[in-house]
């Protein structure tokens, strides 16, 4: 079970804009994430190299948290608001739901619930 501390840390580097940082410090070697209902991400490094594609693929990427982060045993939910701006300037943003479940103080999978229509505006 996590720490309020830790997820407060977690959230934090997220806010601040680490999020290769996060994943690398927060997740277990064997981490999965998952977008919606897609096929997972399996595995720290493969899930770094993700969020560095998307990184590239942006100018700016703006995490917000709405809300407090809900902990009850192993599992945390949090609610964000990510915002993407592209080379041309242009913002879109992506209201989301993020359920994790911990092994301790480490991240073991995370899945990512959100409309991806957002995306298209």
């Amino acid at each position: 079970m996590p720490s309020r501390d830790i997820v407060e840390a977690f959230a934090k580097r997220l806010e601040d804009g680490d999020f290769v940082g996060a994943i690398e410090h927060f997740y277990t070697p064997d981490a999965a994430t998952y977008e919606n209902n897609a096929a997972p991400t399996v595995g720290r490094e493969n899930l770094v190299a993700k969020e560095r594609g998307v990184l590239a693929a942006t100018k700016e990427v703006k995490a917000v948290r709405v809300g407090p982060s809900l902990i009850e045993g192993d599992h945390v939910a949090t609610r964000w608001t990510f915002s993407f701006t592209n080379a041309e300037g242009v913002t879109r943003t992506l209201d989301e739901i993020a359920w994790q479940t911990w092994r301790g103080d480490k991240l073991i999978e995370e899945r990512f619930y959100y409309d991806p229509k957002q995306l298209g505006r």
